[in-house]
């Protein structure tokens, strides 16, 4: 009897803390993800190059990149079909070919430049051939992915996360004007040129992000399999109001990390290379000199200050880059009926997977045309944010029809919100394109 109760107050403290890490799934995963090295480059850069000038866009993406997100889950545990499957049962082939061509284009595209970038940043801690890590960073990667099985994978994708936190602590430690922090953050500052632009939509195209998209509502797919709510074949899936809101509050959390990790990152950039006159970012090296405050007490601190910027592009880069390939094979699988799923065995679903390793390889060659790894993260970005605009579109249409969704269509606000997303999504890309040709 004592022992009973000395150990049941025990046992229910780590029940509760379980059950909160449940929740946290594909929304903590894709929230993480979106910071990925492009991600990192992009928010690096803007803080170089505008200050705080910036920074309101997270207040302005939180919302948006939300409700797309809630949207798009919504629709994989709904229907029990992903983003693309749903396009073809619903919508024409023109339509379906034409969203999946956009997301594998963007999602190989970003899979070199976060190869890339993972390579030349682990160069700066131990300068073996660039080729070397890089190919050693794309069968890490996709081993993890092929191998591993999807629960003891996402596991390890939640736990990557954690590398981000280097950023709020060196943005303390630096130390911030904090009452120009929030004036930034809060009062817009806008600049009519294509540096601004051309920055700003790639903040809203590494936030919003193709990829993201496909992701969430496939592995909402995996995680109904994974609780049983649906079949290893399909079907219609047993989903309740409590499936639902840990859904919402999954993705709330993730998206909010995610945004939280952006706003830091910025400021970073800003307070210490802006501050100091660096105002672009042309080499990993430079990237990393946002850290150095975090260890400026410690000798060789421009070394340890290029280990944590190396292990956090290097940690998110092996979140980031299977939440890319994955995105893409579901797409392509879904677009042609193949099996499909990480909780399928290799053997079990050869096209799936096939496409998985090759969207990675094909990233791989795309860093031995003569691109710079550094520079082709930030226009990656770019390109995301100009190829997110009908996608949001289509999720737009599908999340809100009633005869996809049923009673779970959109509600007003997610309505709002979604078409809002599109209209500032697609009138940044715009205003970009057209000052490119006026200056």
């Amino acid at each position: 009897m004592t022992k009973e109760k000395i150990h049941q107050p025990a046992d229910k403290k780590p029940n509760r803390f379980s059950r909160f890490l449940k929740i946290l799934g594909p929304g903590l995963i894709t929230g993480a993800a979106d910071d990925d090295p492009s991600g990192i480059a992009t928010y690096s850069q803007t803080g170089a190059q505008f200050g705080y000038g910036q920074l309101w866009t997270v207040i302005l993406m939180y919302p948006l990149m939300t409700a797309v997100q809630e949207a798009c889950a919504r629709v994989g545990a709904v229907t029990g079909k992903g983003l693309a499957a749903v396009v073809r049962d619903y919508y024409s082939k023109k339509i379906l070919y034409f969203v999946v061509a956009l997301v594998v284009i963007a999602n190989i595209i970003n899979i070199g430049a976060d190869i890339g970038a993972m390579a030349e940043s682990m160069r700066l801690i131990i300068p073996i051939s660039f080729t070397y890590w890089a190919l050693i960073f794309t069968f890490v990667m996709l081993a993890l992915e092929v191998f591993t099985s999807y629960s003891a994978y996402a596991k390890i994708l939640k736990w990557l996360s954690l590398v981000l936190l280097a950023y709020p602590i060196t943005a303390i430690i630096a130390g911030q004007n904090w009452p120009v922090v929030l004036r930034a953050t809060f009062v817009p500052h806008i600049q009519l040129d294509f540096g601004f632009f051309f920055l700003l939509t790639g903040v809203l195209g590494t936030t919003i992000s193709p990829y993201m998209f496909f992701w969430q509502a496939s592995e909402e797919i995996e995680e109904e399999i994974e609780e049983k709510r649906v079949g290893q074949n399909g079907g219609i899936p047993k989903i309740s109001k409590l499936f639902l809101r840990n859904l919402r509050i999954d993705t709330f959390l993730g998206m909010l990390f995610s945004e939280l990790m952006t706003f830091f990152i910025i400021i970073t950039a800003a307070s210490v290379l802006n501050a100091n006159g660096v105002t672009n970012i042309s080499t990993a090296a430079d990237a990393a000199k946002a850290l150095e405050p975090l260890v400026s007490t410690f000798p060789n601190s421009g070394l340890i200050a290029k280990t944590i910027f190396a292990a956090g592009v290097v940690g998110i880069g092996l979140l980031a880059v299977p939440v890319l390939a994955g995105s893409a094979s579901y797409a392509l699988s879904e677009a042609f009926h193949w099996r499909e799923g990480l909780s399928l065995k290799f053997k079990k679903a050869h096209g799936f997977y096939g496409v998985i390793i090759a969207s990675t390889l094909i990233g791989l060659l795309i860093n031995f045309i003569g691109i710079d790894p550094i520079k082709a993260l930030v226009f990656t970005a770019v390109f995301n944010g100009v190829t997110s605009v009908p996608l949001i579109f289509v999720i737009a249409r599908v999340s809100n029809n009633e005869k996809i969704m049923g009673e779970h269509k959109n509600t007003l606000i997610s309505t709002v919100l979604l078409w809002l997303t599109f209209a500032t999504m697609g009138g940044s890309a715009i205003i970009m394109l057209a000052s490119l040709l006026i200056r």
